[in-house]
């Protein structure tokens, strides 16, 4: 798009909105990144940290991951209809034979719950064999339900297979060193220095609340709890590099990986095939709580259905943004209409199931108007 400028009473504004949960200390810090042109063009750091600190990106690490399945596509290792089990042996268990790559990029593959863990996931043998175990909820691709670490596994395990080389060394060989970006996934303890803690604020929101806003009394059981979050503040679990949700870095990396997903400049991916994984709807499903789940492959398109705040790009962004946020708060989507990406990240993880979202519908909203 032609003559983008930014706006700075918007700019303002977002950091000022970005400011008040610190201040008001509803969270100890936090990071926000804007990109346009290929650039980062705001960076900032507010409250208890450094310009330097990084963050827990959680399921905004996702997308890294099928970044490479992209590359790992295009160079015919792999093929989207390719039947899991046709790389991993062991997963054709339990049903689960026929299950292809594209339902588990699309979540549609029918385990979203299955355990992994700090027991079973430091290494190829022993993960496998956890996904032998493995069984199915519902049949694959009859359903869509969110897989917080599952699918991302099974993505690691076929990048593993088909490269010879873990899977954090092929994100980081593939996609984050060619952009720029320090390694996000996998951090040996010695490379740990400067990551935020993660610390859980109180509050929850009451079953009366919870059905006024969402017309449920509880929210969808999920592996993502107290415990498992932070879990992501232990040397070992940063160290594994969980692929759905174990990335770290600053705010300003995640909005220059957007920047390059618009961009490609490098054509580090197919120009053909990145268009149908980050512009394409391929899973039109409803979600536990009745929304379309408006998938492409690897991240979320915000829509013209009215319903972008529900899949966490706010309400100001065009039809074609497109992203994936992570648990407690981090945002990180771009827009190709106007060029710009944006990050925000906090070490300071809300735990009312009402404010959190409101928080981040506020903050998207304000984001994507900062480019006009």
């Amino acid at each position: 798009m032609a003559n983008r400028r930014t706006d700075a009473d918007q700019i303002k504004a977002l950091v000022e909105r970005c400011t008040r949960d610190v201040a008001d200390g509803l969270l100890p810090s936090c990071q926000l990144a804007i990109g346009l042109d290929g650039e980062i063009i705001l960076d900032q750091t507010i409250g208890d940290a450094q310009s330097t600190t990084r963050y827990c990106f959680f399921s905004a690490t996702k997308p890294f991951v099928a970044a490479v399945i992209w590359q790992l596509v295009s160079e015919g290792l792999v093929s989207l209809d390719a039947p899991i089990s046709s790389f991993i042996d062991e997963f054709k268990e339990n049903g689960k034979q026929n299950i292809t790559l594209k339902q588990v990029m699309l979540h549609t593959s029918g385990f979203p719950h299955a355990p992994m863990g700090p027991k079973v996931w430091s290494n190829s043998a022993t993960r496998r064999a956890r996904m032998a175990e493995w069984t199915l909820n519902w049949e694959p691709g009859t359903k869509y339900e969110y897989h917080p670490t599952s699918a991302h596994w099974v993505l690691a395990e076929v990048i593993t297979e088909v490269t010879g080389n873990g899977h954090a060394d092929e994100v980081h060989q593939r996609i984050t060193s060619p952009l720029g970006i320090p390694r996000i996934l996998g951090l040996d303890s010695g490379e740990q220095e400067g990551i935020a803690d993660l610390s859980l604020c109180e509050g929850e929101a009451t079953p009366d609340e919870l059905e006024a806003v969402f017309g449920v009394r509880e929210m969808p059981p999920s592996e993502v709890n107290d415990e498992t979050i932070i879990r992501f503040n232990d040397v070992d679990t940063r160290t594994v590099g969980v692929p759905g949700g174990g990335g770290y870095g600053r705010a300003a990396d995640l909005a220059q990986f957007y920047q390059a997903l618009l961009h490609n400049q490098n054509n580090l991916w197919d120009p053909s095939l990145l268009k149908q994984a980050t512009g394409e709807v391929h899973n039109h499903l409803n979600d536990p709580m009745g929304v379309p789940a408006n998938r492409g492959l690897g991240v979320v398109l915000a829509g013209d259905d009215g319903l972008s705040n529900r899949r966490g790009l706010g309400r100001t962004c065009s039809p074609k943004a497109f992203g994936h946020n992570g648990v407690g708060g981090q945002i990180a989507f771009c827009d190709p209409h106007s060029g710009l990406s944006f990050a925000y990240t906090t070490n300071g993880l809300d735990r009312h199931q009402i404010r959190q979202p409101r928080r981040g519908t506020s903050i998207a909203s304000l984001a994507a108007t900062c480019v006009i």
